[in-house]
């Protein structure tokens, strides 16, 4: 249940990249939170894509374009090493996205906010970690017995 936002500069992404980012953002996390790959899940990874205007992001060096990534998962989804995995898998996305190479990696920013549980709400609902990881295992349960 992830929620995702890459900011960037205006027109720092391609044509494609832009067209496919949030969606790409969104499987990567999935995969490092490991749930099903169900249309559920995927329907509440939500990605947002900010666009600055022009001249709004800048360094003290230049202004060649930055990306930031913020993703908040519930707390205790992401271990140690999900979070190394998640944050290398997303900036490849990012610099794909751009049209930019491995050497650009240090001009993507993954920020990674884990929810305190209890304080993520959906539906009019509080929603813990607890109920997640239960519809998840019911989810995979499901699957096993539709294909045995």
């Amino acid at each position: 249940m992830p929620l995702i936002r890459l900011t960037v500069p205006a027109g720092a992404l391609t044509e494609r990249g832009r067209a496919g980012v949030r969606r790409d953002l969104a499987a990567a996390v999935l995969r490092w939170e490991a749930v099903p790959d169900t249309a559920f899940f995927r329907a509440q990874a939500w990605s947002y894509l900010v666009e600055l205007p022009e001249g709004a992001q800048t360094t003290a060096e230049d202004d060649a374009p930055r990306f930031l990534v913020e993703v908040k998962v519930p707390q205790g989804v992401l271990s140690e090493r999900r979070k190394a995995g998640l944050v290398q898998d997303v900036t490849g996305t990012v610099l794909a996205a751009a049209g930019l190479g491995p050497a650009e990696a240090p001009r993507v920013w993954v920020l990674v906010h884990e929810q305190p549980d209890g304080t993520w709400g959906a539906g009019g609902s509080v929603v813990r970690h607890a109920d997640l990881v239960a519809l998840a295992q019911g989810r995979r349960r499901g699957e096993e017995r539709a294909g045995a």
